[in-house]
């Protein structure tokens, strides 16, 4: 009862399961969940499968969790979907998908974290968003990226202001391109040129900006990028 823990979304792999990795290895005990997430021999790992985007899969994580564990201290709001397409082009489908995922996703989950974070006046909440928000890239259409993810930096804001007097934080952290299985390799060379540094972000860059954020105390209502310069121009 007296060790943190951290729920993780999106934790089955990727950005995800890196995060669930890291938060391990600094003492905290996790409830992972994912769509599709296999049960972890890690006695101090809890996993839930389940749509995010579901309130059900939120309450069972939160109360599943509780159960286990005992305590909230840390929500880390990394699932999300990301379509590149003209705005146009985009269909009725992929505005209820990334909707679904990025928004109600978050709706829940966060309301359910928050609820027992309040009940002890500390915790702290972070998304994972992305410079393209606030920047936009004529090299990526990103319309249903900028609604959904902007939305989520303005529900940051508003939220640290909300609940910083109950001993809450709440952050983001928003990348640049991060170098994934789900770029080709082929494509790197173009997507390394985006980033006035020279190159694309590593996993562990977004995973030390979490941690940075989660041994932070004094910082809530910030938008860290983690972008490579691109939030600040070029």
């Amino acid at each position: 009862m007296d060790r943190k823990v951290a729920v993780i979304t999106g934790a089955s792999r990727g950005m995800g399961a890196a995060l669930v990795g890291a938060y391990r290895e600094i003492g905290y005990r996790v409830i992972a969940t994912a769509r599709m997430i296999a049960p972890s021999d890690d006695p101090d790992i809890l996993t839930i499968a389940g749509d995010i985007a579901e309130r059900d899969t939120a309450e069972r994580t939160i109360s599943e969790g509780m159960a286990q564990f005992g305590r909230i201290d840390t929500l880390v709001n990394n699932a999300g979907i990301f379509i590149a397409k003209p705005f146009t082009q985009y269909t009725e489908a992929d505005y209820a998908t990334v909707l679904a995922v990025n928004m109600a996703g978050f709706f829940h989950i966060t309301q359910c974290a928050l609820g027992e974070m309040e009940k002890r006046q500390t915790g702290h909440v972070v998304q994972i968003t992305t410079t393209l928000a606030e920047r936009a890239s004529s090299s990526v259409p990103a319309g249903l990226a900028a609604l959904t993810k902007g939305g989520l930096n303005a529900a940051t804001r508003s939220l640290a202001i909300e609940y910083a007097g109950r001993g809450i934080r709440v952050n983001a952290v928003s990348p640049g391109i991060i170098r994934t299985p789900m770029h080709a390799p082929e494509t790197y060379a173009a997507l390394d040129r985006m980033h006035p540094i020279g190159h694309m972000g590593d996993i562990a860059d977004i995973v030390g900006a979490v941690l940075y954020l989660e041994n932070a105390p004094f910082v809530t209502g910030e938008i860290l990028h983690v972008d490579g310069g691109q939030s600040a121009g070029g």
